[in-house]
């Protein structure tokens, strides 16, 4: 009996202990929407700013009808980014159906070749003046390995490389963790608009695209998925002050 009275003495004390620490150690709290976006704002601003110039190599690969083991055509390049140029492509090797690579595979560069030209870039960004962002309910959530807060994202205009869903961004430090949706608009006249996920991770602390996935329909090739997995960053930064 005694034993059991202790037992219970022990655990209301804990329980004291517990609900003491709590009040004194209060978690922190999500902020609020129009902080969360300005430092969205701020973070992609300061990455443009800071970034001068960077190499990595990207992999596509396509596969269709639903097979995600056996691609039906895929890429390698090299590619180089250059703030006052933007970017271009080197392709290192290529296999499968050339009907697929020029379509899909040549369709994606140049769309990204013809957005990230200056003066064509800042409408690509996923910022609040091509987005209206909205802070989604739920406070902090575990995506890729880091806590983040999610943002709905709609598009203040239709356009190939903005997407209408969810971005998730780091609760600390509001860099770009992934996003999810679909493209407003599609890249290539003869497919669909596509559904598309990108994975980010900090380089030199800048998020850089590590993983995406886009999956499409259309009459010509029926059920299509792109995957391009990106590896090799260099970057360049611009000295600091």
């Amino acid at each position: 009996m005694r034993d059991s009275r202790r037992a219970r003495k022990l655990l209301f004390s804990l329980a004291l202990l517990l609900a003491f620490c709590s009040s004194a150690f209060p978690q922190p709290q999500q902020p609020d929407e129009a902080t969360v976006i300005r430092g969205i704002d701020a973070v992609i601003k300061a990455r443009f700013e800071s970034v001068l110039a960077f190499t990595d190599v990207e992999h596509y690969a396509v596969y269709r009808g639903g097979d995600e083991t056996h691609p039906a055509a895929e890429m390698t390049v090299k590619t180089a980014y250059n703030k006052d140029t933007g970017k271009t492509y080197t392709v290192v090797s290529e296999t499968g159906s050339e009907i697929l690579r020029h379509f899909v595979f040549d369709a994606l560069l140049e769309d990204e070749k013809r957005i990230n030209q200056p003066g064509n870039r800042e409408a690509s960004w996923f910022t609040s003046a091509n987005y209206e962002m909205k802070l989604q309910p739920g406070g902090i959530q575990r995506v890729d390995g880091r806590d983040c807060l999610a943002v709905s994202i709609n598009p203040r205009q239709k356009a190939s490389n903005l997407i209408h869903g969810t971005m998730w961004v780091d609760a600390k430090d509001f860099s770009t963790v992934r996003i999810e949706g679909v493209a407003t608009k599609s890249p290539s006249m003869l497919t669909g608009p596509s559904h598309v996920m990108r994975q980010y991770s900090l380089i030199s602390g800048f998020a850089q695209a590590m993983h995406a996935r886009a999956e499409s329909d259309s009459t010509l090739f029926g059920k299509t998925i792109v995957k391009i997995e990106y590896s090799d960053y260099q970057l360049q930064l611009r000295p600091s002050r």
